[in-house]
């Protein structure tokens, strides 16, 4: 039996206004626009796509760093995305996140003492200086780095170190939701793989769930539970890691898991190159937003937006018209899990 997930998405919606023309026309960014899912304890989800597609404003969303236009958010089967700040604070210890960035994202005033100590303090977990430091001891050594690394600056360490520092400071008021923001793709190839490593050890020995943002396949396969795949601002497929990676449907995650580098240099795979640019989000085609640039769209999917439907396959949803023809329509939220 099924219990209730740790996250639950939805259809969120954040549109943006801006203004064009030469009379300043009002005009509206769907960088988000519809979006559902749900994230177990202890599971990863992958949200996938190209730049601008949406992914990064969706883990904002979840964590009320910017407000949606619509939609709701659920954490423990609570709704949170209409929560005022006060109410909202308590529940920040449960979710946290690591950000791209692993220079611009810590205080370069701060030691690293200072730096892991601030949330602590901040949620009351422990008072005392021999008590505060302890803590922060064993938070370094979760990330695999000296104690002694509490009395430097930021600047002293590299990518790798500092990112180390992020993850343990998402981990230092006990979250069990970690939103990692394209948390390796400023790192060295080898430096990657060892923070990779290391979230995936940090799962499974404190049971978190992640929310993976990454527009870096490669990646999301070594770590991730299931993957969702956005283009321009909605999920166009959802699936187990097995089933988007050894059988894709839609054309967009077919074309990009076809420029993935094969681990083996003599293997041969059909790339698939899509033609033209992007749709600008705030001037979306109709029907389906892929059609401009899918080499199977058809009439209907110049005027028909489709909607994520099951396939044969357990968990799997697809929002496809090529796929609506066998596929039977999506019956629940409970459908976005495996």
């Amino acid at each position: 039996m099924r219990t209730d997930p740790l996250l639950e998405v939805r259809g969120l919606k954040k549109h943006f206004p801006v203004r064009r023309g030469f009379f300043s026309t009002r005009a509206h960014v769907a960088a988000v626009d519809g979006v559902d899912f749900v994230l177990d304890a202890g599971e990863t989800l992958s949200i996938v796509g190209e730049s601008g597609c949406g992914k990064s404003t969706v883990g904002r969303l979840v964590l009320r760093l910017v407000d949606p236009t619509e939609g709701e958010v659920l954490l423990r089967g609570r709704r949170i995305d209409g929560l005022r700040p006060a109410a909202l604070r308590p529940l920040r210890r449960d979710m946290q996140i690591i950000f791209q960035d692993p220079f611009s994202s810590l205080d370069p005033r701060l030691t690293v003492r200072d730096i892991l100590a601030e949330p602590i303090v901040n949620f009351g977990l422990a008072s005392g200086r021999r008590e505060i430091d302890d803590r922060v001891a064993d938070l370094l050594a979760k990330v695999r780095l000296p104690a002694d690394t509490m009395r430097r600056l930021p600047h002293e360490f590299s990518g790798g170190q500092r990112q180390r520092i992020g993850i343990a400071r998402a981990l230092a008021p006990g979250a069990s939701l970690i939103i990692c923001d394209e948390a390796v793709s400023a790192l060295d190839v080898s430096v990657k793989a060892q923070i990779i490593n290391l979230l995936s050890d940090l799962k499974d020995e404190l049971g978190l769930a992640l929310l993976f943002i990454s527009h870096d396949l490669a990646v999301v396969e070594h770590l991730t539970d299931r993957v969702a795949v956005m283009y321009l601002g909605r999920i166009v497929e959802v699936g187990s890691r097995d089933t988007i990676f050894d059988a894709p449907r839609h054309p967009y995650t077919q074309a990009l898991l076809s420029a993935v580098p094969m681990p083996d240099p003599n293997a041969k795979r059909q790339r698939i190159i899509l033609k033209g640019e992007i749709p600008s989000a705030l001037d979306p085609p109709k029907g389906c937003g892929f059609h401009t640039r899918c080499p199977f769209a058809f009439d209907r999917c110049r005027t028909e937006e489709p909607n994520l439907r099951r396939t044969e396959t357990h968990g799997h949803l697809v929002a496809c018209h090529l796929e609506e023809v066998s596929a039977p329509p999506r019956s629940s939220a409970s459908d976005l899990a495996c």
